[in-house]
């Protein structure tokens, strides 16, 4: 998910009730609800070192743990030399770690509801995990957030006749009732998504039946699914409504798998297309015989949908005839390359 969502989310954690339970509960709650996503410093290295680190070892079990053990540490250390206020709880380790540890694991667990996924067994397994319910930025999670977090902040501003208690007490209806909306949109996504996967099943493609199939979300319309379908022979690219008959499967976009040849071989032995296709769960390739060589191109094709004008998580490998590599890449993002 988005950072401003995770930070939100520790936010209505804390005032649920957890920021009572020691001095600078909050500063654990945000922070930690950020912190997995310090790996974003391998984004220095390029797009494809970014893929090959971005959730992974700080969004796994034992690396969100390490992380709540440090920052509850660091917070620890320095806030024991800040003088407390006035009614302030006292400091305690055992809480500081505690709260690190939820907020971390809150935005691990929402990371892990799309499609990109998580590596939560690293280092012993990096297998991907995802359940694929919710896009990278969930409208309506966002919505909940503000609206149970603004509301009580809003009517504080406009009365003057709200006493703290009563201040208090509406902060927390708020944060309770926007974590409520949180796991009612994953509960109606979860019904849809399942839903979606079943109309994918019961049809056949090119007289083949699905081998695979994927139900990927559509930003708003928590109905609307892009499905993918492996066959033995291609993928096919179809959009699902969950509140529909059925998937209509006459107009699903074939797109044949590309047969193996010396070249796709060479460009699937590269660091770049290693590391994408321990990514990529619906690998397309496309082999393009240029002049002087060959373009290979790898897609991940449920991050793909049936209008789509662009190509999203692509791997372009550029080979001689003699299938030495000339250049390698990876890009979330490209024109359509022909």
């Amino acid at each position: 998910m988005d950072n401003l969502t995770h930070t939100l989310t520790g936010i209505a954690i804390g005032q649920a009730g957890l920021k009572r339970k020691t001095r600078f509960a909050m500063w654990a709650l945000i922070i930690g609800s950020n912190l997995p996503d310090v790996d974003v410093v391998s984004a220095a290295g390029g797009e494809a070192s970014f893929l090959n680190h971005h959730r992974g070892i700080t969004h796994s079990l034992i690396g969100l743990t390490a992380l709540a053990i440090i920052l509850a540490g660091a917070i620890y250390y320095f806030g024991r030399k800040a003088i407390p206020k006035k009614n302030q709880p006292p400091l305690s380790l055992k809480w500081l770690f505690i709260l690190c540890w939820v907020a971390a694991g809150c935005h691990v667990l929402m990371d892990y509801t799309n499609q990109y996924g998580i590596r939560p067994f690293l280092p012993f397994s990096g297998r991907w995990v995802a359940l694929d319910i919710m896009p990278i930025v969930g409208v309506y999670v966002l919505l909940f957030l503000t609206v149970g977090l603004g509301t009580p902040l809003l009517m504080r501003l406009v009365s003057e006749e709200v006493g703290a208690k009563k201040a208090s007490a509406a902060a927390r209806n708020g944060a309770i009732f926007s974590l409520c909306g949180i796991l009612a949109v994953w509960g109606l996504r979860g019904m849809a998504h399942h839903r979606a996967l079943g109309m994918l099943n019961a049809n056949d493609y090119g007289q083949e039946l699905p081998e695979r199939t994927g139900a990927f979300p559509s930003p708003l319309n928590p109905f609307d699914w892009n499905g993918v379908v492996e066959t033995k022979s291609s993928y096919y690219l179809l959009e699902v409504n969950a509140l529909g008959n059925g998937a209509h499967a006459f107009n699903a976009e074939p797109m044949l798998k590309t047969p193996p040849s010396a070249a796709l071989v060479a460009a699937e032995k590269t660091r770049t297309a290693k590391i994408f296709l321990n990514f990529a769960r619906f690998p397309w390739a496309v082999v393009n015989q240029t002049e002087d060589g060959y373009s290979v191109f790898l897609r991940d094709l449920r991050f793909a949908s049936a209008d789509s004008t662009r190509w999203d998580f692509v791997v372009e490998v550029d080979l001689d005839r003699s299938l030495r590599v000339r250049t390698q890449s990876f890009s979330f993002s490209r024109p359509v390359p022909f």
